[in-house]
């Protein structure tokens, strides 16, 4: 990828001084071997504390952070590995603008909405992460725009038509990226969802069926957060890219429903992340006062899940991620422990082209040494019976000479 640079490309490391200067640093040993490999590619090594004003300039929030700049695009590694560094990197060359269209029309949430239901917040961070927001109406014209790099549903309270399900089943089915994000169908008072059943449908056919329920904490470990049982509080995840690096990341999930997920006839589904055992399921989504029964159904339970689908053509492949809430992106829960990172690992694994995805590590060349039953033996000789022999004998030594 390096050695193929067609364009100028500077990588940016922040950190301490004291962990710059070392050689036997991971991340100068890493970053100098991608400067040594183009003349396109430079590599500059920053201590925050010393210049803040370049740090702030780029939004540093940590020492180890890196960013790569390219095309008049920045784009930050989340950690120091080949993967990352190479993903990031794709992300910055990567041509054109990256669109992120938020459906409206069925009483979404509002990116415009500063309040603690709405998701100003989330929008502030996808427009800081180089993505440009727009507004769509599929009720105006069932159609999603071809310049539309994901789709986020956010949070619909009205049943969507179905040739607005349409427009989205084609999209994504035609190669689209799309984020669901859909709470469950509660019914308490003024506050009522809908089921969606059309929309359900499609993504059960993806391999993601959406439980009409709600899941409950009963451990007691997200009220020493804060939280209400409401609200299950997430440390468990699954091995697939959005979520790879979050094992030591808590997130939250206020009013969610569970998913079930199994493998589709065609494309893949797979489980994201999963609630603790202390959790469970309620069927009664009408009630004003949530009330333990003793018969609900036990967790863990699947919260979120990804999903790719085949379109038929070499390297392209629709993409969908389905979240059991649209609320952990709301304002009052956005900067909860992980879940603007995990937000952001959504869109950018959406967005990302199939070589970003694919990109791992060259694995250790296999140098095992076989040893014969003889080698074993003449092993264990020289490394343990000579120097006990020594021992010995300077022990017999010391004896006598007493």
């Amino acid at each position: 990828m390096v050695s193929g640079l067609a364009s100028d490309v500077k990588i940016t490391h922040f950190d301490q001084t004291s962990r710059l200067t070392d050689p036997r640093g991971n991340a100068r040993d890493l970053l100098d071997r991608y400067d040594n490999l183009s003349a396109k590619l430079a590599v500059e090594y920053v201590d925050p504390d010393r210049h803040p004003g370049k740090a702030k300039s780029m939004g540093v929030r940590s020492y180890n952070a890196t960013y790569i700049e390219a095309n008049g695009k920045r784009e930050e590694a989340r950690s120091i590995s080949e993967e990352e560094i190479t993903g990031a990197l794709i992300r910055a060359m990567k041509g054109g603008a990256r669109n992120v269209c938020w459906t409206g029309g069925s009483g979404e949430h509002d990116m415009e909405d500063s309040g603690r239901n709405g998701m100003s917040g989330f929008k502030e961070i996808v427009e800081r992460n180089n993505y440009k927001t727009m507004k769509i109406s599929l009720l105006e014209k069932a159609e999603v725009p071809k310049d539309c790099t994901i789709v986020i549903v956010g949070g619909p309270r009205r049943d969507y038509v179905q040739p607005a399900v349409d427009a989205l089943k084609a999209y994504v089915e035609g190669g689209g990226h799309a984020l669901f994000l859909l709470d469950p169908p509660l019914k308490m008072a003024r506050y009522e969802t809908d089921e969606n059943a059309a929309l359900s449908k499609v993504l059960a056919g993806w391999g993601v069926t959406l439980n009409n329920d709600l899941v409950l904490e009963l451990s007691g470990v997200a009220q020493m957060f804060g939280l209400g049982p409401v609200t299950p509080l997430v440390a468990s995840y699954e091995s697939h890219a959005i979520v790879r690096d979050m094992k030591e990341t808590a997130t939250a999930f206020p009013e969610v429903r569970s998913l079930e997920v199994k493998s589709p006839a065609k494309g893949t589904a797979e489980k994201l992340l999963n609630t603790s055992a202390g959790s469970v399921s309620t069927n009664n989504l009408s009630a004003a006062e949530i009330r333990i029964a003793g018969n609900e159904k036990k967790g863990p339970f699947t919260l979120a899940a990804a999903g790719t689908i085949p379109t038929g053509k070499e390297k392209e492949q629709g993409r969908f991620v389905v979240v059991g809430t649209s609320n952990f992106v709301a304002n009052n829960a956005l900067r909860f422990g992980g879940n603007r990172d995990l937000a952001l690992n959504m869109l950018n694994w959406l967005s990302a082209d199939e070589d970003l995805i694919s990109i791992r590590p060259k694995e250790p060349e296999d140098r095992r040494l076989t040893m014969s039953q003889r080698q074993i033996w003449t092993f264990g000789f020289y490394l343990l019976a000579i120097p006990l022999i020594i021992i010995a004998a300077g022990i017999n030594v010391w004896w006598r000479r007493r």
